[in-house]
């Protein structure tokens, strides 16, 4: 039998978030998505060994948690939507900025 789902989008959430970055970890019941803009200029500061490093406030502009067992879907979605847009603009996914490890 297929399905068929219909999706609404509330008029406050057409535009989205802004999202310079993702970072990703999980509870015992789901995988969590964190989404993060950068808040202000990066700035030098020290690590505890005291080497200089670069110091990016980051803010979450929106938390996705999702049962493990629905990632593997969305892999394959943004995998597939992926190769669409190269496919579509004739570009390279841009290799990710340089960037804390976020998880």
């Amino acid at each position: 039998m297929a399905h068929a789902s219909r999706i609404e989008i509330p008029d406050a959430q057409v535009v989205g978030v802004p999202a310079d970055f993702a970072s990703v970890w999980h509870t015992r019941e789901s995988i969590v998505l964190d989404f993060l803009s950068v808040k202000g200029p990066d700035q030098m500061g020290e690590s505890d060994d005291g080497q200089p490093v670069v110091v990016r406030d980051l803010v979450v502009s929106a938390r996705v948690r999702m049962p493990p067992t629905h990632v593997i879907e969305l892999m394959k979605a943004l995998e597939q939507q992926l190769t669409r847009w190269e496919t579509d603009t004739g570009q390279r996914a841009p290799a990710p900025p340089p960037h804390p490890d976020l998880g």
